[in-house]
């Protein structure tokens, strides 16, 4: 008798520790919940919205003029700066009929010099028009937005 009342405690005590120690995440996410990651996370969803939406204006809103993108390599023509990237939006951006952006949020980062980092998975799909007949295109991947501070929210200054 004394045993098995030992083992109950026992089980009681680690899954009370178990829920203790356990994080809460943002739902949806695999960002733990902290008010300082809740407010990138929403930052992040409105970029999202307004790729979806095509809303250009706010995507320029979003960027900071500082924005700079090397391509992930060494060769200077893929570079895309504010300028590029606004040139981008307001051209081939515009003529896609349609886009669905998906982002999983993975995780997010403040670093020592003020950058926040946040990975994250994109499944991203977009009708071109007068291709086969306004065909979706489609692209799984991952990414990184590198913000910074602006005031009570932030601008982007890479991974568009």
């Amino acid at each position: 008798m004394k045993l098995s009342w030992l083992l109950h405690l026992l089980v009681i005590t680690t899954a009370l520790t178990a829920v203790a120690c356990s994080k809460a995440y943002i739902p949806n996410t695999d960002v733990e919940d902290t008010g300082d990651n809740r407010q990138v996370i929403l930052f992040c969803e409105r970029y999202r919205h307004a790729m979806e939406d095509k809303n250009v204006s706010e995507l320029l809103k979003l960027m900071s003029p500082a924005y700079f993108e090397d391509g992930g390599n060494t060769k200077n023509d893929d570079d895309a700066d504010y300028d590029k990237v606004r040139e981008f939006l307001t051209g081939d951006f515009l003529r896609t009929s349609g886009i669905r952006y998906e982002i999983r949020y993975r995780r997010v980062t403040f670093t020592e010099r003020e950058h926040i980092f946040v990975d994250y998975t994109f499944a991203g799909a977009w009708k071109l028009p007068g291709v086969k007949a306004d065909e979706w295109r489609h692209t799984v991947a991952d990414n990184r937005l590198d913000l910074v501070r602006d005031g009570d929210s932030f601008k982007i200054v890479s991974g568009m």
